[in-house]
Parts: C-alpha cells; structure tokens; sequence
C-alpha cells in the first residue's frame, strides 16, 4: 500500500504587481519585444498535462526562426525581473549583463547572437502562471517535463534543450534530469542545495531563520495560492517525506552534465552541490568548484565562455566540447586573494587522506599523538573555545571535515553547537574568505549541530563525513558528558608551513549579522542554549578532528 504524500500547507498569493526589490509585473500579453539583435516573444503559453498553462518568454535571434537549441532558466524570481547588474558586493563588473537577463539566468544577449534561444519561465502559481504554486517536488517535477518537452517540439526548435542558471535555476535542473525528458540534452547547475533538510531548513538540526524567510517570500508572488515554504517547514522540525519528496532520485539522472560548486556558499549550496556531483549516473560529467562570490563567478565572462563551450558541444555539435577538460577541477584557496587550481583529485575525497588530530581543549592544542584528560567551561550563549595546530609543511586541506566532541550542559537538556575551521597565517593575521555571495568574512568551513540530533545513521557516516538522521530528538542528561559527531562542510584551502589551522566551538553562528529579507544572509536565532556548556577532552573522552590533507600538486596552476 503506498503511503498519501504530505499535506501541503499553503496560502494565499502576495499581490505580485508592485513586488518589492523586484520592476512592476507587466500586463499579461502576449506579445513580440524588439532588442535589436534579439527578438522576445512575450508571455506565450505553455498547456502542462493537467490542463494548467504557464508563461514563459522566449528570447530568440533576430532573423532566425527555425532549428534553434534551447537554454532553459526554470525559476520562481519574475521572468520580467531583468536586470544589468545584481548588488554592488556582488562585484560582477559593468557590462557583464545586459539589462535582458533574468535573476540568477543566463543573459539572452549573450546566447542569442550564438545561436541559442533563452525561455525564461513562470512556474506554475508564480507571477500570471495558473495553478498553485509549489516549491519543488513532484508537481514541479511534471511541469517541468512538460515545459522542456513542449520546447524540444516547438517549431523553432532543433530538438535539442539545455539549462542554465543559479541556485534554484540549478536546482530545477537536477529535478528536470531526474525525470529524463526526451528533449534535455544537457545540463549546467551552478550551485544549489539538494538536500532540503540539512541544507535549507535546518543546519545539523537547528532552524535556519535568516535566508529562509527571503526564500519562503519569493514564492509567494501569485494571483492564486502557492505553498507557503516557512510554514510548512516550522511544522516539521523532524526529517520526513515532505523533505525527502523535494528532488527525485539525482541518482537517476544520466544526461551530460557540467557542475559548479564553490567553497563559499557555507549553509546554503556547497554541500548539496557536491553531493549531487557525486551522486548522478551520468558518465560525462565534469565538476568546477570555486572560493568566489557565487554571482561574479558565474557572470563572469571567462565562466559564460566554458558554459558556451559545453553548450555547443551536446546542442549543436560544435567544437571539441570539455573533453580535454579535467573532470574535477577544484580551487584551493591561500589567502584572500591567491588561489590554484587542481586538476589531480577526485571527488569525493577519500579517507585515505584522513588525518585525526586529537583535542587538548585546556592548552587549545590540536595535536598529532593522544592527549591528557582536560576540560573547560564555556557559557554557551557567548562563550568560546578554539583549538589549533600548526603545520610544518605546505599541505592542501581538502573535503569535509569530522569534530568529535565531548559535552556536558550544566543544567540544559540540549545545545546547539557551532563550529567553525578558520585559517591563521605565520604572524598570527586571521584570513577570511568571500562568503555567501555578498561578503568577504568567512572562514575556513563551518558546521552545526543540535545535541539532541547527535544519533548517527552509521553506515552512511564516513571518517571525514558524519550523517544525522534528523528523525527523533534524544534530550542531554545535565551532568553527563555525551559525544557529538559535528560535519564541517567541504573546503580546499592550502596551509603553509608555519601557518594554523584553528577550530572554534561557541554556542551561535560565528559570522553573525542581522537577517535580512533582501540579501542571502545565514543566520540561526531560534536556540535552545542556556547555562555553561563543559568540554571533555583525552583520555576516555576522545575528542578529536578529522580533516583530509594532502600534499600541494607541485605542478599546480590552472590546467584548463
């Protein structure tokens, strides 16, 4: 008997006219926009197999009316939110954009001339699209089949579709694969969580309370209803079906596929993009994974001319395609602004290059050999305690990382524990790094934990990667030390000799900013934390790191 899917709690739309932060909703029309070089084909309807019709907008080149591949952004942002330029820190360099192209979408002014035609969608319940809307799943699934069939048969197309974008525009691609439309020939995602518990809602089981609300509004934008995203989510603290129903099996999708992950986007997309990376069948895929700013790297016009390059190759049958391209391409990141690019690694790491460093949480010591019972006291809502170890050699820190740590609450039945690795250069100067596509303060990699979450599903786990099933909550004894197996998101950065790696433990999020409904800013403010939090370590309270190093390749640079 097949269990019912969950029930979706959801709402009425927000008046999408005047969105804010976003240009007016133009009257739905159907319509053809002159831009010169590129012709828009304004609203044209799209009839999903249940009768429901969407809008989208085709963009294609002057002139050209037949035997075109089509590069689709799949989204819920506005197909008419077009812009040249996102926020100023974002740093994507004047004329990287046309004014055409859509949030997080590839620019219609820069693929049209080549040969390409660019629909922008309105899912279904978004903006003028009928329906109701739904974010992810099963329904978005069929929609989007529907949407990349109905472009393959269009009478202007070759046949042939591909997708293009960011975060949920990626996102949207690993769900279309999985589905294996006919017409989808290849894909490009570039950086997006698939996992929606641990990489969206709750980070290691605590809530997160800064990007969701922006994300929970921006599919709310509807003249009839759609799901209401933090709703849904506040009531369902716990791993269930409606959060494992969001994607479908990513280890069904086969079709080419050229991913973009980076190191930067901690509580949000890194994870889940490099998971996904490994978990497709697909046997030509390739695997780029930057420390940038997500958005300047993307609009970056050296990273447009590989995305065109992959294009070409499977919709067209142009050029060589990324065949000589190494299938992981991974950059380690030094300082703020010096990186290289390896091209000898897998992905996923292995645990061969697992190395445990024991904690002396009393002398801050990260050491080689066991250490001696030790403990300190922390409060849990302001305190910390950071542990280091200094290199004697360049070494390449590279994968996810694995604490172990005793603890002990004074009074508290749980803790919500963070983490964060940082880099410290010889003289001491901290380093950080761009970080969630905005900023430039981030460390070396993060990680969280709520206590009552420590049950560990072992055979999933691996020595650098703990797995939490997230199913039931198991409250601390007051007075017990108890172990926690905390995950530190993947990272690649190059310590020197002489240079630290340092692992701070405090009780809130270690780049702390207020949230903010119109930027992507993580935040985690609903705590359980009260009283003093004791840490164990030596002895028969083995608490220890486990982080992979790996020599720098000493023929390093950039090997595209």
């Amino acid at each position: 008997m097949m269990s019912e899917r969950p029930e979706i709690i959801d709402r009425p739309g927000l008046v999408p006219d005047n969105a804010p932060g976003k240009p007016p909703l133009p009257p739905l029309r159907r319509e053809t926009i002159d831009h010169g070089d590129v012709v828009q084909e304004k609203d044209v309807p799209v009839e999903l197999r249940d009768g429901v019709r969407i809008y989208i907008d085709v963009y294609r080149p002057a002139g050209t009316e037949s035997d075109l591949p089509v590069l689709l952004a799949w989204g819920p942002y506005g197909k008419h939110n077009t812009k040249d330029q996102l926020w100023p820190p974002a740093e994507i360099e004047s004329g990287w954009m046309s004014k055409l192209t859509g949030f997080e979408a590839p620019d219609p002014k820069y693929w049209c001339p080549r040969g390409y035609a660019v629909a922008c969608a309105d899912p279904r319940g978004m903006w003028n699209s009928e329906g109701e809307g739904r974010h992810n799943g099963p329904q978005e699934a069929d929609d989007i089949y529907d949407t990349v069939e109905w472009l393959g048969g269009a009478d202007w197309s070759n046949g042939r579709v591909g997708m293009l974008g960011v975060s949920y525009l990626a996102g949207s691609q690993f769900i279309a694969a999985a589905m294996r439309p006919p017409a989808l020939k290849a894909i490009s995602p570039w950086e997006c969580f698939t996992d929606w518990y641990r990489e969206f809602a709750f980070h290691g089981g605590i809530p997160e309370t800064g990007f969701l609300p922006r994300a929970s509004q921006n599919m709310g934008f509807s003249r009839t209803r759609t799901e209401d995203t933090a709703a849904n989510i506040a009531a369902r603290p716990l791993m269930d079906d409606y959060y494992r129903e969001k994607y479908p099996p990513l280890e069904d999708i086969e079709v080419p596929a050229y991913i973009v992950a980076s190191w930067s986007d901690h509580g949000l997309h890194t994870r889940g993009t490099l998971a996904a990376f490994d978990r497709i069948a697909s046997d030509e895929k390739w695997l780029e994974v930057h420390g940038q700013k997500k958005w300047r790297y993307f609009y970056d016009p050296e990273s447009v001319e590989r995305q065109r390059v992959f294009f070409d190759y499977y919709l067209l049958d142009r050029g060589e395609g990324p065949s000589a391209w190494p299938r992981v391409q991974l950059e380690i990141r030094d300082d703020e602004t010096t990186h290289t690019h390896r091209g000898d690694l897998p992905w996923p790491t292995s645990d061969d290059d697992a190395v445990r460093l024991a904690l002396d949480v009393a002398s801050g010591a990260l050491a080689e050999t066991a250490t001696d019972p030790a403990s300190v006291w922390l409060d849990s809502r302001d305190g910390e305690v950071t542990v280091s170890y200094t290199f004697r050699e360049d070494t390449d820190v590279v994968g996810p990382m694995r604490l172990r740590l005793w603890l002990e609450t004074e009074d508290a039945p749980d803790a919500d524990v963070f983490v964060a690795a940082r880099k410290f250069a010889a003289d001491g100067r901290e380093i950080r790094y761009p970080f969630n596509a905005l900023f430039d303060d981030g460390p070396v990699a993060l990680g969280w934990l709520r206590a009552s979450h420590r049950a560990l599903d072992v055979d999933a786990s691996s020595e650098l990667r703990p797995v939490h099933p997230h199913e039931s909550e198991e409250p601390l004894e007051p007075g017990v030390p108890t172990a926690l197996e905390i995950e530190l998101w993947p990272s690649a950065t190059r310590f020197h000799a002489g240079e630290k790696i340092a692992v701070t433990i405090l009780g809130n999020d270690f780049v702390a900013r207020a949230p903010d409904p119109t930027s992507p800013v993580i935040a985690h403010t609903d705590l359980r934390n009260g009283g003093r939090w004791r840490l164990h370590s030596g002895g028969e309270h083995d608490s220890h790191l486990s982080l992979p190093m790996t020599p720098p390749n000493p023929t390093n640079g950039d090997p595209r």
